[in-house]
């Protein structure tokens, strides 16, 4: 597999995990505001789990990104 195509699987990794944070804060704030705290609390961790997992794709992508372009300079 390409650095190439590892950087663009990262990213969208990362896109997704975003997109998943996103609906479980989104739930997590509609659970909080019915009163229901356990249920809450349930969401807004594994949108931080998501978080987490985003945050680790994009440091990939970005190893991967410099990685390829450091290997097209020095070829250069």
């Amino acid at each position: 597999m390409s650095e190439n195509h590892k950087t663009v699987e990262h990213h969208n990794a990362a896109a997704e995990h975003h997109e998943n944070a996103a609906k479980h804060h989104r739930e997590a704030a509609r659970h909080y505001e019915a009163g229901d705290h356990v249920e809450a609390g349930h969401h807004a961790h594994i949108a931080h789990g998501h978080t987490l997992h985003a945050i680790h794709h994009a440091e990939e992508a970005g190893k991967h990104h410099a990685e390829e372009h450091s290997h097209q300079t020095a070829s250069a």
